[in-house]
């Protein structure tokens, strides 16, 4: 049994290495490390995470030729299930499927344009755009109508979404599931003044208890991706009315925050194990 978790090229900007601990902790000798961008012959592994291929965002047509040249190998979540998750614009498709997310608009190609047809669209006049294609919160900005656009945006494939003021008072709820299984939940909050919840902004984590209206829309959210899950994170944000919203669904290389699992990760690891045996397949 091998098991192979992808992860980032020596210097990305965000430490990889206490997830890994955590990886090497539950398999052990089967677990063996593989750079995502050149990861190698992998036909020999029984099964195939891409939980740490951060940075995937900076090279979206390398990571797009992998996924074609990694027909048939046994990844975790299908390789149709990652090249879906890829770009963003997924949320729309969850919203036709009738889940409640984010309100969002996506522009081919920002200008300033954009920025008032979404204003309008959304009564709102505060926006965050993100890329299509992001991880890390890179190129994530929130924008009022005084800021101009940033010059790193500008032109590119961009999420616009109106800014939640709840992720301030609140936060934004992170639900884990491995296979079908509801493992964990953590909330995340923003440092004082920031919009973002991610460590290396500030952001602190901490376990709870999801509300039943949590537990809905992750499961409803769930039932409507094709294919089985051998993980999944499911963020989302409560908007000033009460209603749960769908921020993202995470299905390549979300943080697990397994030292928040009240078994220690150890249902995740039953779960890897098993697919290794059913020789599940990308």
């Amino acid at each position: 049994m091998r098991i192979a978790i992808l992860r980032p090229a020596d210097g990305y900007y965000v430490g990889w290495q206490a997830p890994a601990d955590e990886y090497s902790r539950l398999f052990g000798d089967a677990l063996e490390f593989r750079i995502w961008s050149d990861p190698g012959d992998l036909t020999d592994f029984s099964l195939i995470l891409p939980l740490l291929a951060w940075g995937y965002q900076r090279e979206p047509a390398r990571w797009y030729g992998l996924i074609d040249a990694w027909k048939g190998l046994p990844f975790a979540n299908s390789l149709d299930t990652l090249r879906w998750n890829t770009n963003k614009s997924y949320l729309l498709d969850l919203e036709a499927s009738g889940i409640a997310i984010v309100p969002t608009l996506v522009a081919p190609s920002l200008g300033a344009a954009d920025l008032e047809v979404a204003r309008t669209m959304f009564d709102s006049s505060l926006l965050v755009v993100k890329p299509a294609i992001s991880g890390g919160a890179e190129g994530t900005y929130r924008l009022s109508p005084a800021d101009s656009l940033p010059g790193d945006v500008a032109g590119a494939e961009m999420l616009i979404q109106p800014l939640i003021p709840t992720i301030a008072d609140e936060g934004e709820y992170s639900l884990f599931y491995f296979g079908a299984r509801f493992s964990h939940a953590i909330l995340k909050r923003p440092a004082a003044g920031d919009f973002r919840v991610q460590e290396q902004f500030g952001g602190k984590e901490a376990m709870i208890e999801p509300p039943a209206a949590a537990f809905s829309l992750a499961e409803a959210t769930l039932a409507v991706v094709l294919g089985p899950l051998l993980y999944a994170r499911i963020d989302m944000i409560r908007d000033t009315t009460g209603t749960f919203r769908l921020m993202e669904l995470e299905l390549i290389e979300p943080a697990l925050y397994l030292s928040h699992a009240p078994d220690g990760g150890s249902l995740f690891a039953d779960m890897v194990f098993g697919a290794t045996v059913s020789g599940q397949t990308g």
